[in-house]
């Protein structure tokens, strides 16, 4: 179809989360998204190449890191106009620092069908590989996920991170390694104290990968001895060197939706001050709440 021609069928803007860039952490809906696409958007600093194998041999293929938003957005016009699938692939989770709802409001007005795949977040596969469960029960039932202001971008109010650090539990800081030394302050500022562990990941997934264990006190020295400045997430919080505690949700004296609680469990547990009563249902089917 040329340009001049009108579309018969409407066009559609996949937004692929791709994960934090090895390609077998890609889900089955990203692949077929991808393998569908007569466009493929991609951003070659961001997602390893890999993820291409899955397009089309005809598809043809953008890199986003050489091109202004501009110029994708572009391609969102060609797709209203000549009916095509345009596969628009983000690191990580769209929905995390993606630039998405700019684009969906553009195709929105241009009357393209969306759809956005969901992604393993970087926080989560760093946690995986440090094999950490953030939210150890009665240490840390939050996961914060923020980054520094004083970027591209100025941080809303009250959305410093040493006004989330108050919190004390686990955070998950992004896009912030080039200022290692106002992260500590501002953690510090915060009330974490300097033994508290962190968890640095640089490039995540990646052949290269590097992760490294320290805590508040190293973080700064450990990010300047290694010369991180992008690609690198932290994990900050008591939970990441916590032993795990004993989760009511699987307590022989809990009861829910689908078991009964053991009598003499259920007395042992209230006796604790737990109430050891019903879940939600989200619960009990595979949140991993505890």
């Amino acid at each position: 179809m040329t340009g001049t021609e009108t579309a018969t069928t409407p066009g559609k803007v996949t937004f692929v989360g791709a994960g934090p860039g090895a390609a077998d952490l890609l889900t089955f809906r990203a692949a077929k998204a991808i393998a569908e696409a007569d466009t493929v958007i991609w951003a070659a600093s961001l997602v390893q190449a890999e993820v291409l194998e899955h397009a089309r041999p005809d598809a043809e293929i953008l890199d986003s890191s050489l091109i202004p938003m501009e110029d994708v957005l572009a391609e969102y016009q060609r797709a209203a106009d000549q009916g095509r699938r345009v596969a628009r692939i983000h690191s990580g989770d769209p929905s995390l620092w993606g630039a998405v709802q700019e684009q969906l409001d553009r195709c929105r007005e241009l009357g393209l069908e969306t759809e956005i795949v969901p992604g393993v977040s970087a926080f989560s596969a760093v946690a995986a590989i440090a094999q950490r469960e953030l939210t150890i029960p009665e240490v840390a039932q939050s996961v914060i996920l923020t980054r520094l202001g004083g970027g591209k971008t100025p941080m809303p109010p009250g959305e410093e991170v040493r006004d989330f650090a108050r919190h004390g539990t686990t955070m998950a800081v992004f896009l912030s390694a080039a200022r290692a030394k106002q992260l500590v302050e501002e953690l510090t500022a915060g009330g974490y104290p300097p033994e508290t562990p962190v968890v640095i990941a640089y490039q995540a997934t990646w052949p290269d990968e590097l992760v490294l264990y320290g805590t508040l006190e190293t973080l700064e020295a450990t990010v300047k001895e290694h010369r991180l400045w992008k690609h690198t997430l932290f994990l900050v919080g008591p939970a990441l060197a916590a032993a795990g505690t004993r989760s009511h949700l699987y307590h022989p004296g809990h009861f829910h939706t689908f078991r009964k609680a053991d009598k003499a469990a259920r007395r042992a547990l209230r006796s604790t001050g737990a109430s050891g009563g019903a879940v939600s249902g989200s619960a009990v089917s595979g949140s991993g709440a505890s």
